[in-house]
């Protein structure tokens, strides 16, 4: 489906991290990947992961650093001339206030938890639109939590609300140029980022009880997902967040 595409992912923690299942798919599917690391420390542990999927590109990107993001799109630009899709799946609120009461969160961490888990995808987009003119996708992850209160994810929720309406507001700018805007929304699934939520184990066991499937998603099956956004057998779809959790959103 991506054969003599490029990707960038954006988010790959280790080999339990969504962004890494969509990666494997990705470059199953065709497609010729970009994959960035945070930094030095978590280098060690993401380049093996970029190198299993053949990445052309491994590059460091905080989304915080404008001017490591201006390095990756221009390498991007020197070495491909063009971007068929992105990959954001990168979220984060300071401890103190991603495990207290959204009312008691501080002005700090709510800018925090802003910047880093949905502006940054604005700023990705940005950055993407001119290596897209032949069209493409922008890709996000989002959560349930956006929809309706879910315990302990707190300020999350609100902030997921947000990066999902950016999505349909990007979908509805970006498009004239071909260019498509998606979240997917997955169900609850143990990644290094979920383990920061308290009482997330709960949550997992709640959902296999309650979906109608009665289990989990996998990452496999996101990447499949994200695959196909990315391919041109998506292209009439734009705007939408996209839940893949076993049908557990349907449910009372």
């Amino acid at each position: 489906m991506l054969a003599g595409k490029k990707g960038l992912v954006i988010g790959i923690a280790n080999d339990k991290s969504i962004a890494y299942g969509c990666a494997q798919a990705f470059r199953r599917d065709g497609a010729d990947l970009a994959v960035t690391y945070l930094n030095q420390k978590a280098e060690k542990y993401v380049r093996p992961l970029a190198e299993n999927v053949d990445a052309s590109i491994i590059a460091p990107l905080d989304v915080c650093d404008e001017a490591q993001a201006d390095a990756l799109f221009a390498d991007i630009g020197e070495k491909w001339g063009k971007l068929d899709f992105v990959l954001h799946c990168i979220a984060f609120a300071p401890a103190d206030d991603l495990h207290g009461r959204v009312v008691d969160c501080s002005r700090d961490g709510f800018l925090t938890a802003m910047d880093i888990s949905c502006h940054s995808f604005q700023r990705i987009a940005k950055r993407a639109e001119p290596l897209m003119a032949d069209g493409g996708a922008l890709l996000t992850v989002s959560y349930m939590g956006s929809e309706r209160v879910i315990d302990h994810y707190g300020i999350m929720g609100p902030v997921k609300a947000a990066l999902e309406s950016a999505t349909r507001y990007m979908a509805a700018e970006l498009g004239p140029q071909g260019i498509r805007v998606h979240a997917i929304s997955p169900g609850p699934l143990l990644t290094r980022a979920a383990s920061g939520i308290a009482e997330f184990d709960n949550l997992m066991t709640q959902a296999r009880a309650r979906s109608p499937e009665h289990r989990l998603v996998t990452i496999d099956e996101i990447g499949d997902l994200a695959s196909f956004l990315a391919s041109d057998r998506s292209r009439a779809i734009t705007g939408d967040v996209i839940h893949i959790d076993g049908g557990y959103h349907i449910m009372g």
